[in-house]
């Protein structure tokens, strides 16, 4: 019996791919044969990760810049999974958010991922691939203080479902929707701000998941590796939550 959830022979490319999830994401498909490209604004960090990653490499990209994007896709030959992870987060109700604040995780959260795919999808068409979209429980649920992230993950939702629609036999759409990932983005958003009491927010953060902890990076890496294999084959159009059991309670 072959051994499942390998990625042999493919190409990967990972926004956002030189920490958090997308750090996880190219360590762990790395591990599983796939050559990686490492999409990322942060040129040091990305070429740090790289250099631990065989056969990998960097293409530092800011997303919400076409003509970047199409000088990405430029140097790339061929594509068979898509991992679109980059995002920014915002806090703040309706009445607290700004337009400006509002414009720019739009940009890009949806229009990134937009530029990013739209790139993307001859290439992976070409070789029949795979498309797995970060969203975030707060496109499938309300989140207070959240508004402009909710709505941007939201749109990630039904981009995600459009996309699967379109393209039924040609390439396979999913997405995953984390609860609250002990990533560098959490806890830049506890030194922004709960920078003098980060201990107890960080255990509200734990308390918010049923489960009582918060999720790991390389739990929805591994849930991004099966969604990306031949085993997975079966899959498209689903948004999988993997969120310690918010979603259920």
């Amino acid at each position: 019996m072959p051994t499942p959830f390998r990625l042999d022979g493919k190409k990967a490319l990972v926004t956002g791919g030189a920490s958090g999830i997308g750090e996880a994401v190219s360590r762990v498909f790395t591990e599983a044969g796939a050559s990686v490209i490492i999409a990322d604004i942060d040129q040091t960090r990305a070429g740090a990760l790289s250099k631990e990653l065989k056969d990998s490499s960097v293409a530092v990209c800011d997303i919400t810049r076409e003509d970047q994007v199409k000088s990405l896709f430029a140097g790339i030959d061929r594509l068979d999974i898509l991992i679109n992870n980059a995002g920014i987060g915002l806090v703040g109700g309706i009445e607290e958010t700004e337009l400006s604040d509002f414009q720019r995780i739009f940009r890009v959260n949806v229009e990134g991922m937009f530029l990013i795919t739209k790139h993307a999808v001859p290439k992976l068409i070409e070789s029949h691939g795979s498309i797995v979209n970060i969203a975030s429980v707060a496109g499938l649920i309300g989140v207070k203080k959240r508004f402009a992230y909710c709505a941007t993950k939201g749109a990630v939702v039904a981009m995600t479902r459009q996309l699967a629609v379109d393209y039924p036999t040609q390439l396979r759409v999913n997405g995953i929707c984390p609860g609250t990932v002990d990533t560098p983005f959490v806890e830049g958003y506890l030194e922004k701000y709960h920078k003098h009491e980060k201990e107890e927010v960080r255990q509200q953060l734990n308390l918010r998941q049923p489960i009582g902890r918060l999720g790991k990076p390389i739990e929805i890496a591994y849930l991004s590796l099966y969604l990306v294999s031949d085993e997975a084959g079966f899959v498209t159009g689903s948004l999988m939550p993997i969120d310690g059991g918010w979603t259920a309670a």
